[in-house]
């Protein structure tokens, strides 16, 4: 099935997470947190909630650490309250970046995102700028060598995907945010181990990026973002190549 590849602007991130497994778990107890207090703490009744949870379990965060968050968002025991901005701009070359935060002090945290756009050569946008160029979707990759593609094709659209894509190094199956549980459960099911499971802001277009130079300044704006404490996703439209990221890596 045709369309631009996704995976690109996500794989870089991977060898960076086990090093930096405290901050993924603040991170993660902080949307657990948000999801509760929106939604309840039942999971069976809060899919936002038992999909901060799945996360959290990917991350091999202990289950007594997502029940204490949990408690926190119900207001069982005394936490911190959290709300969600989403910060839009352009990045070298123009590429549009998306990043989405909870923070306990706004004032505090845009100021700090903008610096991190500014140090990088980049800009922070006003809301809108960008956001339309993105859409909400699952995302859900596998290794293309964990099975013949035309039977995961097969067993993907019949749970609910409506694409999936060969970039080489993995198959890449988006589907819409209500049909992601089901897909990502039928997966399970198969035994079909999957790279990356996420609900993601996926880009409608891509931009090729074929310089090695600017190809690192993307990267290092985009780690610097995920790095810091208030972030937890970042979204772009950039396309490098495989062979740039490991000339840079």
């Amino acid at each position: 099935m045709s369309g631009h590849s996704h995976w690109a602007g996500i794989k870089y991130k991977k060898a960076a997470v086990d090093a930096k497994r405290g901050k993924v778990w603040s991170k993660l107890a902080r949307m657990i947190i948000v999801a509760a207090k929106a939604g309840g703490g039942d999971p069976a009744a809060n899919l936002s909630l038992r999909y901060a949870i799945d996360k959290a379990k990917a991350a091999n965060m202990p289950k007594d650490t997502i029940e204490k968050a949990i408690k926190k968002g119900t207001g069982e025991i005394e936490g911190v309250s959290f709300e969600e901005v989403l910060y839009e701009g352009y990045g070298p070359g123009g590429v549009a970046i998306m990043v989405e935060a909870l923070t306990d002090n706004r004032n505090r945290t845009t100021p700090e995102i903008k610096r991190l756009f500014e140090k990088y050569g980049s800009s922070l946008g006003t809301s809108g700028c960008v956001n339309w160029m993105f859409t909400k979707k699952g995302l859900i990759t596998v290794g293309t060598d964990q099975g013949d593609e035309d039977e995961l094709l097969e067993i993907a659209l019949a749970a609910g995907a409506d694409d999936m894509q060969n970039t080489g190094s993995v198959y890449e199956i988006t589907c819409e945010p209500s049909a992601y549980e089901k897909l990502k459960k039928t997966l399970q099911e198969k035994e079909i181990p999957t790279e990356v499971a996420e609900i993601s802001m996926v880009p409608q277009n891509m931009i090729a990026v074929n310089n090695a130079a600017m190809a690192k300044k993307i990267i290092t704006l985009m780690e610097a973002l995920e790095d810091h404490d208030d972030v937890q996703n970042t979204y772009s439209n950039f396309d490098i190549p495989d062979e740039i990221i490991a000339r840079i890596s």
